[in-house]
This record gives structure tokens, sequence and C-alpha cells, in this order.
């Protein structure tokens, strides 16, 4: 089944009055769902040399001092949605070790910089996050790491070591660089417990490529959530940030005139007040004008539990 067959199975519900309702949260004009996948939670010096050298960015060495760790943003993004009053899903990731990695990547400098950004979800400050989190009512979930999309064996691992720390299920996520083999790895998630996937989409485009609604790959109670926008993909956010908006504004409004399901991708790092501000201030008024519209804005999970599943 290639991607351009898969069925818009989740269809806008009806209103008494015979008027269409949106696909996605009951009772609001369309839905903004808001994901950040948890790349890389630390930034060692390494990283900072490298990427300063590789980009000609001094500001990159904010790395370099032992008591700052700029990627740990997660107190600022939680200040920031709850002012807002919304929440959102974070998706945590268990990446292969260079040991487990075939020896011909050991040579390469970009994989050693990937290692070194890697984390344990088992780690006691990361592991406090994720039931901080939890307990706030922000979702966790699932990034899948890089081979894991057609891996099932090590999608479940990955999966179980996530909720052993967790407490509890986790029911969706998304593959790590958006990989994806349709529809072999939504029946790996289905296959090991995962109720909804948030994979299908483009890391150098933006729009309503798949639909207005969710999908249903298997006509059962899994769901695949296209991925509307990815910030990195908006076009000179840096150089022109009214133009940046504008997009988003465009997709606001076709969101609402088709009571459509948004999902946006902002990572952690381009919620950084310093390096990015202008990616911060769009992310903020994203959230604001969607509330402005009528839209209901949160977390996937919710999305997920508000729907009609078959039986």
């Amino acid at each position: 089944m290639g991607l351009s067959d898969l069925p818009r199975a989740i269809g806008a519900r009806t209103r008494s009055n015979g008027a269409e309702e949106t696909c996605g949260v009951p009772g609001y004009e369309f839905t903004l769902a808001l994901t950040h996948d948890v790349d890389r939670p630390y930034k060692r010096a390494a990283h900072a040399l490298f990427y300063a050298y590789r980009d000609r960015d001094p500001e990159q060495l904010r790395g370099l001092a032992p008591w700052s760790n700029p990627y740990w943003l997660f107190d600022d993004i939680v200040s920031l949605e709850e002012e807002l009053g919304v929440r959102s899903s974070f998706y945590f990731l268990r990446e292969k070790s260079m040991t487990e990695r075939p020896p011909r990547e050991w040579l390469e400098p970009r994989y050693w910089i990937e290692h070194l950004g890697r984390y344990d979800v088992a780690d006691p400050d990361v592991a406090r996050l994720i039931r901080r989190l939890d307990e706030g009512r922000w979702e966790i979930g699932l990034h899948g790491s890089y081979s894991s999309y057609d891996d099932p064996e090590r999608l479940r691992t990955e999966k179980a070591l996530l909720e052993s720390v967790l407490g509890r299920e986790v029911i969706g996520g998304r593959q790590h660089c958006l990989n994806l083999d349709a529809p072999d790895t939504w029946r790996y998630h289905a296959d090991v417990g995962l109720r909804y996937d948030s994979t299908l989409g483009s890391s150098s485009t933006y729009g309503f490529h798949h639909g207005y609604c969710p999908l249903r790959p298997f006509d059962d109670e899994f769901v695949v959530f296209p991925l509307t926008l990815m910030e990195r993909t908006l076009p000179k956010v840096r150089s022109d940030p009214e133009g940046a908006w504008l997009e988003c504004e465009n997709l606001l409004r076709e969101a609402s005139d088709n009571g459509a399901v948004m999902t946006v991708l902002w990572h952690p790092t381009y919620l950084d007040p310093e390096r990015r501000p202008e990616y911060r201030a769009l992310y903020r008024r994203l959230i604001e004008r969607a509330q402005e519209l009528g839209g209901w804005v949160g977390p996937l999970e919710a999305v997920y539990e508000s729907l009609d599943h078959p039986e």
C-alpha cells in the first residue's frame, strides 16, 4: 500500500442540524496538536565546538561552560505552556550507542557527535523529568530510534523501557527523523501496543498534504495523525519573522475552514529564548491565534481519546 492509497477513514462528524463538525476534538472549530521530539536534552562541550566551527557561529560556545546546558529547556517550555493554559506531547528517544552501530560508522565524526548527544530515559534527571511532566498532565510518548521503524523488537524494547520509567503505558509517538515504511511501520506500532503514530510528514515542506483528518490505515482503533508543520521547514524565520508568521496564520485559517487536526512539531531546542527567540515567538503566536480562532490546543493523546473508535 503506497501513501497515496491510504484512506482518509476518519471523516468529519455530523451535528444534529446536519452541519459538519470538526474531525478533531468535539465542540471546537478545529484542533491544534502540540508535539516535541526530545532528541538531545544535553549539549556537550564537543557539540559546542563542533557546531561553532561548522556553522561559524560563536553563540554555540555557550555549551562550553561546565554549569551550562542550553538544551535543557523543559522548565521554560512548561512555564510557557502553563501561561497559555495548554499542554503538549513530549516524545522521548532511546537511540543506539556506538557499540550497537556497525563498525563502518565508528570513524564518522557525525555519528560520534550524535552519540555524545544520546541519553538514557532511565538516567535520574531524565526519569524525574518524565515523571514530573506526566504529573503535570503533559503527554509522554515514544520517539522511536532511527532504525526502529523496521525493527519491531527494538521498538518493543524501547517502549517497555520508557514505560518502566513512566510507570504506565504510552499510547503513541513518532519515529526519529520521520523514518517510515508505510504501512509496515504502523503495523509494528500497533503490534507493540501503540494506538497512534504521528510520523507521516515532511522535514522539508509543510501543509495538509495528507488531508485534514486523522487516518485509520487498518480500519480499527489505530490512528495516524499526519504532521502538518515542523518548525525548521518555515522559510526565513530569522530574516523575515512576519513572513514566517503569515505561513503559520494561513495554516491555522485553513485548519479552521476545514475542521482539521493540525499537528505541529517544535523541537525543544527551537524554543531557546536566547538563541532562537523568533521560533519561540512563532510558537506562542501559533497557540494564541489558534485559541482566538476557536481551536482546541493540546497533546495528541487527548485528541486520540476524543475520537470515536471502532469496537
